[in-house]
């Protein structure tokens, strides 16, 4: 009886490091996130099939697990689907001018002596609101502060409210009164668009606008797109990454209607001829493949060119903005720039004919080399905030 009991025991052991063995080949084997577009299957594992919470089927993001033989759950999964539209592939500059949701602080009048500083405000704080009205530009602080009568400011940090009540005090340099802050409530840059549909909206940069001090996403309650015209490159270099120089043209080309994680998205007024000579297919994250890929951009001439680049370290289930690793292998753009300048983030990648994602960022000690996000991670987010919209 007793070595039935042993067996019996033996039995049920090896089963239940069987069931972990096999849960952590599952783990490792499917990605956090799968996608496919509209219309198609989700693909299986090795005999682990999708079953999806919720009826799914449309654009936009939902979940499930993969399951063997369709009762055991071996990974929870997310799920992107995309319409299997064809788009125009960008690389060509564009500028922004934004207005802030709030206003941020940036900084203070001589720390110690500024009354907004000893009431508690921090940098990076956004002011939503001044005696209890929504704060939308600086003529609002400057108004209610005028007089020298206490000011109630609330604010934003780390997404929790909070509320200061503050003195003026009267600034003999400046002849008024004072809170003895600097708050930003606009700003501007220069990045490259990603793509567009034809009906004009799109997405640039692949990446966020974000606070120079914080690096947190700065909150955008509206923006401009302008024209660009490049002026230049400083080209980067080990330590000091580069830059693309250009100025604003005067006439609007478009609005911007959200800032996020994976990059700014808006409206074209109409889409830059440069752009127009053909069409591409969006590639998934799953047609991805390690190895040679090219850039479109635009630098020195202000030309659109592609350059040779080399693809590597594939995350399938980053959903960011740093999916893959990107180096330049094109002589001819190191040459001109460096490798990866400021100005490039939003450059289109391309494989094997089909657009697959975009340049966002470059390695400090190395400008040759930097990240790319997957261009359904883009398109996902663009489809959430339509519909959010709608």
């Amino acid at each position: 009886m007793k070595k039935i009991v042993k067996i019996s025991a033996a039995s049920l052991l090896l089963c239940a490091l069987l069931l972990v063995s096999v849960g952590a080949f599952y783990a490792i084997l499917i990605p956090k996130s799968v996608s496919c577009f509209v219309g198609e299957d989700i693909p299986s594992y090795l005999g682990a099939t999708l079953c999806e919470d919720g009826e799914g089927k449309t654009v936009g993001v939902s979940s499930g697990s993969y399951r063997l033989f369709g009762a055991i759950p071996v990974k929870s999964v997310r799920i992107n689907r995309i319409e299997d539209a064809e788009v125009y592939v960008g690389g060509v500059p564009f500028g922004i001018k934004f207005n802030t949701e709030g206003l941020t602080v940036v900084g203070f009048e001589g720390e110690s002596e500024s009354p907004a500083y000893r009431a508690g405000l921090k940098i990076s704080d956004t002011v939503v609101k001044v005696n209890g009205r929504t704060a939308r530009s600086l003529k609002d602080i400057s108004s209610a502060t005028n007089g020298g009568k206490d000011v109630e400011l609330t604010y934003l940090r780390a997404g929790r409210e909070g509320t200061v009540k503050i003195t003026p005090i009267y600034s003999e340099k400046d002849k008024r009164y004072t809170l003895g802050v600097y708050l930003k409530d606009s700003g501007a840059g220069l990045g490259t668009l990603t793509y567009a549909f034809a009906d004009g909206t799109f997405g640039g940069l692949g990446h966020g606008i974000c606070d120079a001090e914080t690096g947190e996403l700065i909150p955008i309650r509206n923006g401009q797109v302008l024209g660009v015209a490049l002026s230049g490159v400083r080209k980067g270099e080990k330590g000091a990454p580069g830059e693309l120089k250009g100025y604003f043209n005067t006439s609007k080309a478009g609005s911007l209607y959200r800032n996020t994680e994976c990059g700014v998205f808006g409206t074209l007024s109409a889409i830059p001829s440069q752009m127009t000579d053909k069409t591409y297919k969006i590639g998934l994250r799953g047609e991805l493949k390690e190895g040679r890929a090219t850039l479109l951009c635009t630098v020195g001439e202000g030309v659109r060119e592609e350059y040779e680049i080399e693809i590597s370290s594939i995350n399938l289930s980053a959903e960011g903005n740093k999916c893959f690793s990107v180096r330049i292998t094109d002589e001819k753009l190191i040459s001109r720039t460096g490798g990866i300048v400021q100005g490039m983030s939003g450059s289109p990648i391309i494989q094997n004919g089909k657009l697959v994602g975009a340049l966002t960022h470059v390695l400090v000690n190395d400008p040759t080399r930097g990240y790319g996000i997957f261009i359904e991670n883009m398109i996902s987010v663009q489809s959430e905030l339509q519909k959010s919209a709608a």
